[in-house]
């Protein structure tokens, strides 16, 4: 019998490999095939257009698109609403999530229902740009921060995680003497170094993608953002792809620079996630579950 049951879980372990593996292969293929086009000139890419190791190396696409002012501009952009949006994001989150997880607030749970209430219902398309127009937030890079600046389903998150931690631990400092922000800067958050990090990443990884918002309040090219400029590369506009340099841009097949322009919009974000990673599973469980 218990051989049986030996033979059975090692199957399905197996099986389970198996399914895995091909599932992270079907995932890596495509970023591996952006890449080698990216990398190849336009006779390798007609010849071997699946291609995922890099033929005739070519690197004139990414030359060409770091000329482009358009390039930099964006890149600019998206960094700034990525650093300071992320950074806005996980104060107003944490400032948010620690009174309603830790003190006694008057109305803590009717404070709770409206912000729920926000993931299920929203205010509309049409009056949230009109808040931002009369806000003056129009074609302004905070247009894309400050009414994005909480995530109800990150602020449940961290206010779980919050939840978790002793109160022991806060009450021995309170009969020292601290006070609740003492307490939140020294105790808290270097305990949910986790949680922050997790949902750090959440919220930086939406600040770098956000499209829709950009191209509802952007609309000076100075203001776009690596996704919109990623649109434009991607439906070969060829006032974009020849921004940097006319003559030498009609040297490049426009699939070799649409990929050139993928590979440098991923990168960063692909970058950050190593040093993120340890805390990211382990930010989920707790944040999820009251412990």
């Amino acid at each position: 019998m218990k051989t049986k049951t030996f033979s059975f879980s090692t199957a399905f372990d197996l099986a389970n490999y198996a399914l895995l593996t091909l599932l992270g292969l079907v995932t890596l293929y495509p970023i591996l095939n952006v890449l080698a086009i990216s990398l190849s000139d336009y006779k390798a890419f007609v010849d071997n257009p699946m291609m995922i190791i890099p033929q005739n190396i070519n690197l004139e696409a990414y030359t060409l698109i770091f000329k482009n002012p358009l390039l930099i501009s964006s890149y600019g952009n998206t960094i700034f609403i990525a650093v300071v949006g992320t950074a806005v994001n996980m104060a107003m989150t944490i400032v948010t999530a620690y009174p309603l997880a830790k003190a006694k607030v008057r109305g803590e749970r009717w404070i709770l229902f409206f912000i729920i209430f926000t993931m299920m219902f929203s205010g509309g398309l049409i009056p949230v740009f009109l808040v931002v127009k009369n806000l003056h937030l129009y074609n302004t890079l905070w247009a894309l921060i400050i009414p994005t600046a909480i995530s109800t389903y990150n602020f449940i998150i961290v206010k779980t995680f919050f939840e978790s931690i002793p109160d022991s631990l806060e009450e021995s400092a309170k009969i020292d003497g601290a006070g609740h922000m003492y307490i939140l800067l020294n105790i808290v958050l270097p305990l949910s170094v986790p949680v922050i990090a997790t949902v750090g990443l959440f919220y930086g990884v939406v600040n770098w993608n956000r499209f829709f918002e950009a191209v509802m309040y952007l609309s000076d090219r100075s203001k776009w953002t690596l996704t919109i400029l990623l649109r434009e590369i991607v439906t070969e506009n060829t006032d974009v792809l020849a921004g940097a340099d006319p003559l030498n841009a009609q040297k490049v097949y426009p699939k070799t620079m649409q990929n050139a322009t993928i590979i440098t919009a991923v990168l960063p974000i692909l970058f950050s996630y190593p040093f993120v990673q340890k805390y990211f599973i382990k930010g989920i469980m707790l944040g999820a579950v009251k412990q």
